[in-house]
């Protein structure tokens, strides 16, 4: 499983470099986990509220989402 921890407060674009006591979010996925630092709780809830698209479950075009597929040409 590969681990990656980010430093930087994905909200502010600041670099933490106190991590104790500095509110966390750990993303567990089937290959990898992923654990962000945030500044402050505010900028961590500000992350946890955009709203993204799954690849997963729109594979064909992330920008207009079909399961239709056309023919190209």
């Amino acid at each position: 499983m590969l681990h990656r921890v980010e430093t930087t407060d994905p909200i502010s674009g600041r670099n933490i470099t106190d991590l104790s006591d500095k509110p966390f979010s750990l993303d567990r996925g089937s290959e990898e986990e992923l654990l962000i630092y945030f500044e402050s709780e505010d900028t961590k809830q500000q992350f946890l509220d955009i709203l993204i698209e799954h690849p997963i479950e729109h594979r064909l075009n992330l920008d207009k989402p079909t399961d239709i597929l056309m023919p190209e040409g």
